[in-house]
């Protein structure tokens, strides 16, 4: 199943008015304006929106494979699951591009965010369960989990320490 490309663009017109159009025909825009800001924050809105109304599937063929890899420069064999990602330069700032492409793709592309991830719904029997290490947020103090932390004593205090104060170079 190919994958999908939604593309949103932000306009500017001689007359000092942009317009939204949206690749997705269905979709409504708002009518020009020169309300440069309003309508930037509409596309972006726009693009969000479709992101929340899609997902990402897990049989959808990377949509930058079958693009020659146009959303980003090196060529690269298309590989992994599939993602739903966001491209959006901010520097440019007038066009947003959700696409369905692949974990290869997605680590080439710039001002990437992935928005879902296209998992299977069912493991595959024939493909042999590869176990993955547990990544575990650090602790403050050193610790490498929770679990890890001594447990503090409710009844015993900490010793006092004596406040070193800095002494003037006068």
């Amino acid at each position: 199943m190919p994958g999908r490309t939604w593309t949103v663009r932000l306009t500017g017109h001689p007359d000092h008015t942009v317009s939204v159009t949206c690749s997705t025909a269905a979709c409504r825009m708002p009518p020009r304006t020169k309300d440069a800001a309003s309508m930037r924050r509409f596309a972006a809105e726009h693009a969000k929106a479709h992101g929340r109304l899609a997902s990402a599937r897990p049989n959808a063929a990377c949509s930058c494979g079958s693009a020659q890899c146009a959303l980003h420069e090196a060529r690269v064999h298309c590989t992994g699951p599939s993602l739903l990602v966001l491209v959006h330069n901010p520097a440019v700032g007038q066009v947003w591009t959700l696409a369905e492409v692949c974990q290869t793709c997605a680590q080439n592309i710039p001002h990437i965010t992935i928005l879902a991830t296209g998992k299977p719904a069912l493991p595959n029997p024939a493909a042999p369960a590869v176990e993955q290490p547990v990544h575990r947020a650090a602790v403050p103090g050193g610790f490498s989990s929770p679990e890890a932390a001594p447990d503090p004593s409710p009844g015993r205090r900490r010793p006092h320490r004596a406040q070193w104060q800095r002494r003037s170079g006068s």
